[in-house]
């Protein structure tokens, strides 16, 4: 599988763990609060000192500080004001937008070959940046799946690529 090695250094990374202790789930969802938890345990887990204004998001939460770090780092915002969606299920472009801003939102240079992509929307330039360092490849040709769903698999996959 093309998520296999990506898998174990992931896990033995720290960055994700598995949806039991005998299984990952692969083609599972992805959530907003996964994608960025991934990226916080990347990071170090670093601990930030910021007002929540989100209703949704809860102290107790295992996501918590790293929602309030990928906001504070400018990776993502909420979903309105006052709620962070943890629970939405995320897309392609969306997760690599998360990973493009995690990276430091490095330029591209890339011609866009897919005609769902708008190089002007705010998932555009993470999208080229992607394909071109081949962290990922279009569903097609010429489409991206930009509003595909982006399960467990990829997300690890994207990592895996990005970071080594």
């Amino acid at each position: 599988s093309f998520y296999f090695l990506p898998v174990l250094w992931a896990v033995d990374e720290g960055i994700t763990t598995g949806a039991s202790e005998t299984t990952f789930n692969p083609g599972g969802d992805l959530l907003r609060a996964q994608v960025v938890t991934m990226l916080w345990r990347h990071a170090g887990s670093p601990e930030v000192q910021v007002d929540n204004p989100f209703t949704d998001v809860k102290e107790t939460d295992f996501y918590y500080q790293a929602v309030l770090w990928a906001v504070e780092k400018g990776i993502t915002g909420g979903t309105s004001a006052t709620t962070f969606g943890p629970a939405g299920v995320t897309n392609r472009a969306q997760v690599v937008t998360f990973l493009w801003r995690y990276l430091g939102s490095p330029e591209t240079v890339a011609e866009n070959p897919f005609t769902d992509v708008d190089s002007s929307a705010w998932y555009g330039k993470s999208v080229l940046w992607a394909v071109e360092n081949g962290i990922t490849k279009g569903v097609s040709e010429h489409e991206f799946g930009v509003g595909s769903n982006c399960v467990r698999a990829h997300m690890v996959t994207f990592l895996y690529q990005a970071l080594n």
